[in-house]
């Protein structure tokens, strides 16, 4: 059974790295076609929340802790951290670079997740071991890859497999305008710091509040309201509400209904199993399904950094 549930906890890891790869080519098609993000964002969080209510209701009736005052300011700031910080700021970076650059900065993710848990002492690091003295090195390359992929353009890796885009997307040629370029890769950077932090606070909440979907509803509820706020001060054209029947619905049914409701329920139970380090060393896996498919289907060159 151990090594059922181990084996189950690497497959579901490599599943959801391949649905955030679609959700973040999904997204850069959407923004490219004038979907606002601050309405994907509001939208997201509600669907994946009434999406989980019925479950939470279902699995953890009986089991379901009481809620106090703390734990919902707890759940309140976990939605601060993975809606308001991370997803604004993702998509804001995701609408001025690439789907591939998004995947590129999830590999920092590991980094400030493993600097997070040592912070609070939930790792261990012995600086003496060759494990330790790997685990700061590894870290190191990760931030130090991810800040040259920022400021600093190298060669072709390959060019783009195909000649000519099955799908037009404006990615490739806002490389030309490097202030957006930079500007949208340190967005995107900040953003996965925030999702660092989420997935350690995610960690520590579930021993308070250890209904996992329940604790997932909570946090798309607070999501909403929080991005709402956000929404109607940046954006107060009611037209960016409305949807047709278009790849923008298909985006937000998708980040909600998969992204906001599934991946989140699958990664609080890796999570509880295996700890918020082994969930976030996962994360540059998205790297290698984007990268691939924007070079297939956008016919997006790969550079070696900028």
């Amino acid at each position: 059974m151990g090594k059922a549930r181990t084996c189950a906890s690497y497959v579901s890891m490599i599943l959801v790295q391949i649905a955030y790869g679609c959700s973040n080519i999904l997204v850069k098609i959407s923004l490219d076609e004038g979907l606002n993000q601050f309405v994907l964002i509001v939208y997201r969080n509600l669907i994946g929340m009434v999406v989980l209510a019925p479950f939470a209701y279902v699995f953890e009736r009986t089991n379901r802790p009481s809620i106090s005052f703390s734990i919902l300011i707890k759940i309140f700031v976990l939605a601060g951290v993975g809606s308001s910080i991370n997803q604004n700021l993702h998509y804001l970076g995701l609408g001025l670079t690439s789907a591939t650059v998004s995947a590129a900065m999830s590999n920092i993710i590991p980094s400030f997740t493993f600097i997070i848990a040592v912070a609070l002492r939930m790792e261990k690091v012995n600086i003496r071991s060759a494990k330790g003295q790997a685990k700061i090195i590894g870290t190191l390359i990760c931030i130090g890859g991810a800040l040259t992929f920022t400021f600093w353009k190298g060669g072709y890796m390959l060019k783009g497999f195909v000649d000519h885009p099955l799908v037009h997307i404006d990615g490739d040629g806002l490389r030309h305008h490097k202030h957006n370029w930079v500007l949208g890769s340190l967005l995107v950077l900040i953003g996965q710091a925030g999702w660092g932090g989420w997935i350690t606070l995610q960690a520590i909440f579930f021993k308070d509040y250890p209904a996992g979907v329940s604790l997932n509803v909570l946090t798309c509820f607070f999501g909403a309201i929080q991005s709402s706020v956000i929404a109607v001060i940046v954006d107060r054209n009611p037209e960016s509400w409305k949807l047709g029947w278009n790849i923008q619905l298909l985006t937000i049914i998708y980040n909600g209904v998969i992204t906001s409701a599934l991946l989140y329920w699958i990664q609080t139970w890796c999570i509880r199993e295996k700890g918020p380090v082994f969930v976030a060393m996962f994360s540059p896996l998205g790297l290698l399904f984007v990268g691939v498919f924007s070079a297939v289907v956008f016919a997006e060159r790969l550079y070696l950094a900028w």
